[in-house]
């Protein structure tokens, strides 16, 4: 876990605390009891509830610490005060594909807001890297995992 800032949205905010409260409230309230009611069942080593109980605890201690990290490190974006003429945290870009001369419309999100199958794409994300900062009209060459893609940025707004 880094020390780097992240910018979320309000709801992106909101999103996570309510997933973190979920978690740690009543699902390891259910995984306590789990564990208690297989401890109780006798030998703890040849215990398979016990020991699948005591892994599925781990993993959602796991999640919650990721959670816990996330939302520690978390700063609120006003998108009123972004400029609204480059690429920020909350805008939808829309880009020219210069290799396949196809457009597409990426909207650069923060942690619990993205989703790939909707263009919702991290400012942490390659892409999202490499279109950070640009304004409309600029040409971008970004690294991403299968090569390089070319892009003209030809429209900047907040969604």
């Amino acid at each position: 876990m880094s020390d780097e800032r992240v910018p979320m949205s309000r709801e992106g905010y909101d999103r996570i605390k309510a997933e973190l409260d979920h978690l740690s409230g009543e699902k390891m309230i259910e995984i306590t009891i789990r564990v208690a009611t297989a401890r109780d069942l006798g030998d703890l080593s040849e215990n398979a509830e016990y020991h699948a109980a005591r892994e599925d605890q781990g993993m959602l201690q796991a999640r919650i610490n990721v959670l816990k990290d996330q939302l520690g490190r978390a700063y609120i974006v006003d998108r009123n005060s972004l400029p609204d003429d480059v690429v920020v945290f909350g805008t939808r870009v829309v880009v020219k594909d210069l290799d396949f001369d196809e457009e597409e419309t990426y909207e650069l999100v923060g942690p619990g807001e993205e989703d790939p199958f909707n263009n919702k794409i991290l400012t942490t994300s390659p892409i999202g890297q490499g279109l950070l900062g640009r304004k409309l009209g600029e040409k971008v060459e970004i690294a991403v995992p299968k090569g390089k893609i070319h892009y003209q940025i030809i429209g900047i707004a907040f969604a």
